[in-house]
């Protein structure tokens, strides 16, 4: 199941639909303060971390997150940038609090940057979207950052020395929802983290292209919506892969992570680099 966000709630139908992978813009928020499952406020921690909207028909109806990695250019889920003309246009909001901008989810506010253009990886499908699930946004006005502020790409086969373990730890970035349960949903548009660590790499489930990272109380996770945002090496700007998929409706147990470490996806990538 992947984890970008639409419109409109569907919780319940959520946890079977693939469909149901991306946030709706227009979630709004239920109840109490939120953090991202169990994460911390992000502040300006992570401010190459942006919101995406993406319409339909020229109306916003989905949110996910992804990185800027050159003044120009965003990384993100493939699912998030979506096949050949499943998407009108595309935006990203590039401030940690979207949920107190009045602007939201319309361009032409302050903190919105409208995407010139956006591909998923050329092997991309919606049906089988975990195996090549990475996609870019060009910008269309460049986000200027410290140099360190830019996610970077590792290196090819970079993961593969990992080995699943409390101590081998990401921080997840995005700004998916919070909690979701059969009575409850809350979803604040805030940029949060957590740090979730390894529990598989290089097994039969996971393949090459994916990684398992825990997901709970003690030390978070992702859901709807936190899809193409990053999962970075521990405290480095590195960023390992891209939320892309959850097994459960509640975002609970374990959170999925597509690979950015293999050839064919730094390639992809690389080109828009150039």
């Amino acid at each position: 199941m992947k984890a970008r966000l639409v419109i409109p709630v569907l919780a319940a139908a959520c946890v079977s639909l693939l469909s149901c992978d991306r946030v709706p813009s227009d979630l709004r928020n239920p109840g109490r303060p939120s953090f991202i499952t169990d994460g911390t406020l992000d502040g300006n921690a992570h401010p190459a971390v942006v919101l995406i909207i993406m319409d339909i028909a020229g109306k916003p109806a989905f949110r996910c997150s992804g990185t800027i990695i050159a003044p120009k250019l965003v990384l993100t889920a493939g699912h998030c940038a979506g096949q050949p003309g499943e998407f009108s246009g595309l935006r990203i909001f590039n401030e940690a609090d979207v949920q107190h901008d009045p602007t939201y989810p319309f361009g032409g506010g302050p903190n919105t940057i409208e995407a010139t253009a956006w591909h998923a990886h050329p092997l991309f499908t919606e049906r089988a979207f975990f195996l090549h699930d990475v996609g870019v946004v060009l910008l269309s006005k460049a986000v200027k950052l410290s140099a360190g502020q830019y996610g970077t790409l590792p290196v090819a086969g970079q993961l593969d020395a990992l080995q699943p373990s409390s101590a081998t730890v990401f921080t997840a970035v995005g700004y998916g929802l919070q909690e979701i349960n059969p009575v409850h949903v809350e979803s604040q548009r805030i940029r949060m983290f957590a740090e979730p660590h390894l529990i598989q790499i290089n097994t039969g489930f996971t393949g090459t292209f994916s990684l398992l990272l825990s997901n709970n109380a003690s030390t978070g996770g992702t859901c709807f919506g936190d899809s193409g945002g990053p999962n970075y090496l521990g405290s480095s700007n590195v960023i390992a892969g891209v939320t892309s998929f959850g097994l459960n409706g509640n975002c609970a147990g374990t959170g999925g992570v597509f690979r950015l470490d293999r050839k064919n996806v730094l390639d992809f990538v690389g080109r828009y680099l150039k």
